[in-house]
This record gives structure tokens, C-alpha cells and sequence, in this order.
């Protein structure tokens, strides 16, 4: 199971972003637990400085915009 994390202060690319994630992991049928990030201190402490950023086990996968679903989907 992936640790999948959505860094993001609430707009609505985040949520658009975190939508996106799952509805791919499903589609996939791939077992994740997705948590969300909202302290502006824990985002920067990613080294994130735009959102929504993804972090997937603990690694920075993307960070500024909603990305593509063709770029979720090669995280599954």
C-alpha cells in the first residue's frame, strides 16, 4: 500500500488534485491511504513552495498545479 499525501492550504486545485489520486487508485485497484496537508510549516518542510504538491512514501512526486491524469496514473 502507497502512503499518498496531497499538500495544499485547502483550494481547490488541491481538492481537485486529491479527487483525481483517488479516482485513479481506484480505477487501478491500487490500495492506497491518502492524507491531506494543510500547515504551511510541514509543506515547506517538504521543500514544497507551490501547491498542491504529492508526496508518495515519503518522496515529492509533483508540486504546483493539478497534474495530468496520464502522470497519476504512472505513480500506480
Amino acid at each position: 500500500m502507497k502512503v499518498v499525501k496531497v499538500l495544499g492550504t485547502g483550494c481547490t486545485n488541491c481538492k481537485n488534485t486529491q479527487k483525481l489520486i483517488e479516482d485513479v487508485a481506484q480505477a487501478k485497484g491500487c490500495e492506497i491511504q491518502l492524507g491531506k496537508v494543510e500547515d504551511l510549516q510541514q509543506i515547506m518542510a517538504y521543500g514544497v513552495m507551490s501547491t498542491p504538491g504529492v508526496v508518495i512514501d515519503g518522496k515529492v512526486v509533483h508540486a504546483g498545479g493539478v497534474p495530468t491524469r496520464a502522470k497519476v496514473e504512472s505513480w500506480f
